[in-house]
């Protein structure tokens, strides 16, 4: 059997930044999975979230892998924003991969494979191992530099204590730059596994809490730890089934996980990875940890998706996969029948279906309130009444883009809060689609390749 390699995960920092969905938090439910008014950045949708609630608390026991969950409804009523609140909702360690549909065909690879490294990005796999590791509290680190520079490498050593014994290690320049690094010092508790050197800092020590050196509100102070200085320690990897189908792929090796460039991996080395994750899981070394696949715009993808989707939700280890749709009864894909929601009978018998409804004038009121709140702009109660007033004449996502341009007229005015006159100025300069579909109507004539009927004028119209 191939061994199976398998990298550690680490979390990077990631650049914040306003987007459509930012402010969502969570699905905004209290612990009996009833919804909250405003919650998490959530508003209205009660029975969608409600429903979602249940799928997310199936998710967390384990027991709803391999079945699939359809967001239905018309656009701009907040389907991204509920499957965004399940992901939150979750959990870090549940993987969560996200696609829209018509990323598929603009990637340099077959549908197929496409789906299916979707589809392990949202499978974890979380790997047990017994490590050696040397945990206490440093007393003392002594280096000795060389009198020369370059003449000879640094050395030194390093006191750590538990709360029965203290033992003083020798160190060599790799460990002592690697304590530099972490900027370690006398009465931090820190770990050091023995197989690799890692140093890791748990906080500072108890006894050191009166201490008067600077520390910052986010200092964690821990027990300084008993018993023997060097023990075995169970430590758990939490990574994805494509990380290791990457890092195990000859063609491309672990730096494909870095540049994105995978290409399509053969059907061996996944049997191979999942002949071995089978054997892990019977010995008790890793268990699996199905998380969520999320599609959205499900109607962009043909014929041959659906049916491989088919065949892919009954695999054993497949994950939750959430598909969200705007789309009335239209054309499947790659075929001349028409379908609820473009998606295929046979595939639609397999979802459960979760209808979101529009907004009302009030839920209007509430987002656009929490949409000022992430973009940090102040608008005065008569220019959100105009807002709300704009949103449900119009749509939402058409009242939500104003507020970032009233913002900027009112900055070019030199005021402090976002006015009526603001609003009204930039509703000029910006059209909304019915307006905009009007001045298409009265001047068709006047734009290349016009080819609209009076029949079409009259259903644009409607």
């Amino acid at each position: 059997m191939v061994e199976v390699k398998v990298s550690e995960s680490k979390d990077l920092t990631r650049i914040e930044r306003i987007g459509a969905h930012s402010h969502i938090r969570g699905l905004g439910l209290d612990s009996a999975l009833e919804p909250r008014e405003v919650s998490e950045g959530m508003v209205g949708q009660t029975t969608a979230r409600k429903a979602a609630g249940v799928i997310v608390q199936m998710v967390k026991e384990g027991k709803i892998a391999g079945r699939a969950v359809l967001l239905a409804g018309q656009p701009g009523t907040g389907k991204t924003a509920i499957a965004m609140g399940m992901a939150k909702s979750i959990g870090l360690e549940t993987p969560f991969a996200m696609l829209a549909g018509s990323e598929l065909f603009s990637l340099e690879m077959s549908k197929t494979e496409a789906l299916m490294q979707a589809f392990r990005k949202a499978i974890g796999v979380r790997i047990k191992e017994e490590t050696e590791v040397i945990e206490g509290e440093v007393v003392e680190i002594q280096i000795d530099r060389p009198a020369v520079a370059g003449a000879a490498s640094k050395t030194g050593k390093l006191t750590l204590k538990t709360t029965e014994m203290e033992t003083v290690y020798d160190l060599g320049a790799k460990m002592i730059e690697a304590l530099g690094k972490d900027k370690v010092q006398s009465g931090d508790v820190i770990a050091i596994d023995k197989a690799s050197g890692k140093i890791t800092k748990l906080g500072r020590s108890f006894a050191r809490s009166r201490d008067y050196d600077a520390m910052g509100p986010q200092t964690k102070f821990v027990q300084c730890p008993d018993g023997e200085l060097q023990k075995r320690k169970e430590v758990v990897h939490c990574v994805t089934l494509h990380e290791i189908d990457v890092i195990n792929s000859r063609t491309q090796g672990f730096l494909a996980l870095f540049t994105g460039d995978t290409g399509e991996i053969r059907a061996e080395v996944r049997e191979q990875i999942d002949t071995k994750v089978a054997e892990w899981r019977e010995e008790g070394k890793a268990e699996i940890v199905p998380g969520v696949l999320f599609i959205d715009e499900v109607h962009m993808l043909d014929i041959e998706c659906f049916s491989f989707l088919n065949r892919a939700l009954e695999n054993d280890m497949a994950p939750i996969l959430v598909v969200a749709t705007n789309r009335g009864i239209t054309t499947i894909r790659g075929t001349n029948y028409k379908s609820p929601h473009g998606i295929p009978i046979d595939f639609l018998d397999r979802l459960l279906i979760i209808s979101t409804q529009p907004y009302t004038e009030e839920d209007i009121r509430k987002i656009l309130d929490i949409r000022c709140g992430e973009e940090d702009v102040d608008v005065a109660e008569d220019a959100k009444v105009l807002l709300t007033k704009i949103g449900v004449e119009t749509s939402l996502r058409y009242a939500i883009n104003l507020i970032t341009s009233a913002a900027l007229a009112c900055q070019k005015r030199k005021g402090k809060v976002v006015e009526m006159e603001d609003v009204s100025r930039v509703y000029e300069l910006f059209w909304d689609v019915k307006r905009s579909t009007q001045y298409l109507m009265e001047y068709q004539s006047q734009y290349m390749f016009s080819d609209a009927t009076e029949e079409d004028d009259v259903n644009m119209m409607v």
